[in-house]
């Protein structure tokens, strides 16, 4: 293959699979299945190559010949993962890390200094409200968590000189709003404008619940998006990886605050997310979608269900703003596999349910994480977002009984039958 076929355009469908084919990150064009490596350290010709691979370490490169030093810096396979990544966000660049939440905050503290505040939706993974919370305050960082659809508290917020990081989730986990990317960005963008290039606003979004089959925010003007690999890109529930797809001009940065901060992904985990994930990716999402919508609408009218959250349901509150930015690559709605649902009752029949499924569920398993091929359940305000203050909980807009499934590949026959066997007993 040459590279004037390779820069013809192709489906983002087959550009999942086949990547840019041609990689200055290892020579495999004999290889059907790119390379794993396996050194943490690699053989140098000469004294002043491996200087200037070290002095040269997180710049722009345009060499035909990388220079590897050692796995902590960079190393091909996790190289090859980036491009793909970057390819598939429509990004200029993409640097992967040992877990999403290392990606969150190598991020933000590469962005944020001493002073400065980030502005964060209300509602957040329970991690990352940590991080904002707890860890960066001890650096002298500052947060303010508001509704960032609420334009005119944000525009306030944006006018505050020490804003310089604005974080949210395209999708909200757990309770899925929608992010009205359009107007968060151009407001960030009318605010910038009265600031100069050392003091702008950077936006940040967490795509890890659209996954870029269902939304490429830096299409709508996002500057850093990131993903946590572990979920529907990898796919299998094996490996653990987070990335951030960002501008070049900060890609330097966040491979030295990988590097320094130590929060690398190992090259096995990105071979079989580079190899068997995000090949897959797009028809794993688009089953599990399919089966999302028939469970949501059998949820929907089951007398003992009060509510179900689904950007697929006409009910879902943002539901116009669902079909305006949860679309494929090729144009079709992609309301996502994820659902929230909520039982009439109090807390001690939501416990009942999940423990029954727990106990006699064969589709269904009681376990966090989210867009594997098996189908799971949790209870995000007791388990993933225990995080979150009780007192805090009710500004978060998570509900306690609130439960989360995440729709794997089993037939959804089985998926609706266990859940209505355990509606039984409630």
């Amino acid at each position: 293959m040459t590279k004037k076929r390779v820069a013809k355009a192709k489906s983002p469908r087959t550009q999942a699979i086949h990547g840019e084919f041609l990689s200055k990150s290892w020579e495999f064009s004999h290889h059907l299945i790119p390379p794993m490596t396996a050194s943490t350290t690699f053989r140098l010709e000469s004294l002043q190559r491996g200087a200037e691979g070290f002095s040269t370490f997180g710049a722009p490169s345009d060499k035909e010949k990388p220079i590897w030093i050692y796995d902590r810096l960079e190393e091909p396979t996790t190289k090859m993962l980036e491009d793909q990544l970057a390819l598939l966000e429509k990004g200029e660049c993409a640097v992967t890390f040992g877990s999403g939440m290392g990606a969150i905050a190598s991020t933000l503290m590469s962005l944020l200094t001493s002073g400065q505040k980030v502005v964060a939706h209300k509602t957040l993974y329970g991690c990352t409200y940590s991080l904002l919370t707890n860890w960066l305050p001890r650096l002298g960082i500052r947060h303010a968590m508001m509704d960032v659809n609420d334009l005119k508290d944000l525009e306030a917020e944006l006018a505050d000189p020490t804003t310089r990081v604005v974080y949210f989730e395209t999708v909200s986990n757990p309770i899925l709003e929608i992010a009205d990317l359009e107007k968060i960005t151009a407001l960030v963008k009318t605010a910038n404008k009265k600031r100069s290039k050392e003091e702008r606003i950077y936006t940040v979004v967490d795509n890890t619940f659209a996954t870029p089959w269902a939304l490429r925010p830096i299409e709508w003007g996002v500057d850093f998006v990131i993903q946590s690999l572990t979920k529907n890109i990898s796919g299998f529930g094996t490996e653990m990886g987070g990335a951030v797809i960002a501008p070049k001009s900060h890609e330097s940065m966040l491979r030295v605050a990988r590097k320094d901060f130590g929060a690398i992904i190992h090259p096995y985990s990105a071979w079989h997310i580079l190899v068997y994930g995000i090949s897959t990716q797009a028809i794993r999402f688009e089953q599990q979608q399919d089966s999302a919508i028939a469970v949501a609408k059998f949820l929907e009218s089951h007398p003992k269900v009060e509510s179900v959250t689904y950007p697929g349901l006409k009910s879902h509150q943002q539901h116009k703003l669902a079909k305006k930015y949860l679309k494929s690559p090729e144009g079709k709605f992609a309301p996502g596999t994820m659902i929230s649902f909520k039982l009439k009752g109090d807390m001690k029949k939501c416990q009942k349910f999940v423990d029954d499924i727990a106990t006699n569920s064969y589709a269904i398993t009681l376990a966090v994480s989210l867009g594997l091929t098996k189908t799971l359940i949790e209870v995000p305000g007791f388990m993933t977002h225990s995080a979150i203050p009780d007192d805090k909980r009710d500004h978060s807009g998570i509900d306690p009984r609130a439960i989360r499934l995440s729709i794997g590949l089993e037939n959804v026959v089985d998926i609706i039958g266990d859940l209505s066997e355990a509606l039984k007993k409630v």
